[in-house]
């Protein structure tokens, strides 16, 4: 039995979450503080790594066309090579500020993917406004990574990169896949969703 794909977003929605959360912990403890055990540098390049890898799985399972399919896929290596680039430069084997802006790319794709990927207008369903609000989302949230690059350790780039996680979390928690936006529901989207 295939899950439903709300399961889906929710399931990523935690890893997105968690993210997040890691991110917020260095920016209020401060990274000096959060590093002190330097096993704590790895875990959100690590866990990058890792949602791109169970995107994987969606591309392989969880489509329902070819669009479906580069969107995640997309995804996935994007997510992947964020999340590779930047253990390279926790591990010491990169050192310029520049290559946060492989994560501002990568946000770039996965913005452009969720917003072309969706076939439907903004106020079809719940699903189709969350999908436009989360391409939108990463794709302005990728100045984050561009400020970290231009204007390096500054709280707010890094601030503003933990709450994107947060905020993108929160609207993959809210998806549903038939369900009315704002009391509309499109015609043509069938019966109401739970």
């Amino acid at each position: 039995m295939t899950p439903r794909a709300e399961i889906v977003h929710w399931a990523f929605g935690a890893g997105f979450l968690l993210l997040g959360l890691i991110l917020l912990a260095e920016v209020i403890v401060g990274t000096d503080v959060f590093r002190k055990r330097p096993w704590r540098a790895y875990l959100w390049p690590a866990l990058a790594f890792v949602l791109g890898v169970m995107l994987w799985p969606v591309v392989g399972f969880f489509t329902s066309s070819t669009l479906h399919v580069l969107a995640h896929a997309a995804w996935a290596q994007a997510a992947m090579v964020a999340g590779a680039v930047q253990l390279a430069v926790v591990r010491g084997k990169l050192a310029s500020p520049a290559w946060a802006l492989v994560t501002a790319t990568a946000m770039v794709i996965s913005g452009t993917s969720f917003i072309l990927h969706e076939q439907n207008t903004w106020l079809f369903s719940r699903a189709a406004f969350l999908h436009h609000a989360l391409g939108w989302t990463l794709i302005a949230a990728a100045l984050f990574p561009v400020g970290e690059a231009l204007r390096p350790q500054r709280p707010i780039w890094r601030g503003g990169f933990a709450l994107t996680w947060i905020v993108v979390a929160v609207m993959l928690f809210a998806d549903r896949d038939v369900a009315p936006i704002f009391g509309h529901l499109s015609n043509l989207a069938g019966g109401p969703g739970r």
